[in-house]
């Protein structure tokens, strides 16, 4: 049994770190193929921030509360839900609500931890795994031999990109802003780029051109971006920490036959997300259990500092994901 009410990290109004507060909340109750997860850990995302500061609304139907993944325990199944069993722990793809103790998510969005995985690692999992996937593999159509650059190596997308790359066979270059980042950048396989003190359009000019980037600066990378691929290269663009709006000369992808694309995970349909979950099973699950694709956790921090996680986030001296335990 789980009681009527669980505690939970909300928004008090958009702004700094300061407006997550602890709060009370009605459990959640598991609607049509939908399972109730006891949480254990939560990861923590740079959507996260965008919507604590007022900038990233939760689509219609949502939690209000942030929180895009986490693991736990499954406590409540939901009419239509065959899948599942009570007492199973899964990780989970939410569509928010994942700062509190309890949290609701399509059936389909869930994943068994990978063979190996504890339920802290499996937390950082879900927006990661998802998101890398989606860009690189599927819309990015990244294959063997190919060359591939990822801005923000050290992100928790960044090394998750990388070492799915790596595991597909593709030679990886990576972008970050301390000798300390290129070092874990280069501890995965990666060739490292300083951006401080390198410039990678020509690292990657010397190296043939990139045939897949994923890039979540925009801004002035864009056009860097453009000029950094090669014939009938690839640019991903999934966020926009410079901003969206950059002047481009077109003619350099029509000339060069490039195609440019890009993706927001959260608004997508709940059939699209379980397609995705479902690719992750078959494929990625097991590069994981097998070793090739590896977790790595920058810091931890109880659900009550949640606020002190954000400020870790928004200071970009991370190297890999940051994780809120839930659960003791």
């Amino acid at each position: 049994m789980f009681p009527d009410q669980m505690t939970a990290i909300e928004i008090a109004s958009p702004g700094a770190a300061d407006q997550l507060r602890p709060t009370t909340r009605p459990v959640p109750v598991p609607c049509h193929d939908q399972i109730l997860i006891r949480i254990a850990y939560a990861g923590v995302n740079r959507p996260d921030v965008l919507q604590r500061a007022g900038s990233y609304a939760p689509p219609p139907g949502a939690s209000d509360l942030p929180g895009l993944e986490a693991s736990g325990e499954i406590v409540g199944l939901g009419a239509g839900v065959t899948r599942w069993k009570k007492g199973e722990q899964v990780c989970a793809l939410l569509p928010g609500g994942g700062y509190a103790e309890y949290a609701v998510c399509h059936a389909d969005h869930a994943l068994r931890i990978p063979k190996g995985l504890s339920l802290r690692e499996g937390a950082c999992l879900p927006e990661t795994a998802f998101t890398v996937w989606s860009n690189v593999v599927q819309r990015g159509g990244l294959t063997g031999g190919e060359r591939f650059l990822v801005h923000g190596g050290t992100s928790g997308i960044g090394m998750m990109a990388i070492q799915t790359a790596r595991a597909l066979g593709a030679r990886v270059f990576a972008t970050a802003g301390s000798d300390e980042k290129c070092a874990a950048i280069t501890a995965l396989g990666a060739t490292a780029i300083n951006y401080r003190t390198q410039d990678f359009t020509k690292v990657l000019a010397e190296a043939g051109g990139a045939d897949l980037i994923l890039d979540m600066v925009g801004g002035s990378y864009i056009p860097r971006n453009i000029r950094s691929l090669a014939q009938d290269g690839r640019l991903v663009m999934i966020a926009f920490l410079e901003g969206p709006k950059v002047e481009l000369n077109f003619a350099q992808i029509m000339v060069n036959r490039l195609t440019v694309t890009g993706s927001t995970l959260r608004p997508q349909s709940d059939v699209a997300k379980a397609e995705i979950a479902d690719s992750l099973r078959k494929q990625l699950w097991p590069m994981i259990a097998a070793g090739s694709v590896a977790v790595t956790i920058d810091s931890e921090f109880p659900l009550a500092d949640a606020a002190e996680a954000h400020r870790r986030m928004e200071s970009s001296d991370h190297i890999g994901k940051i994780v809120l335990k839930v659960a003791g």
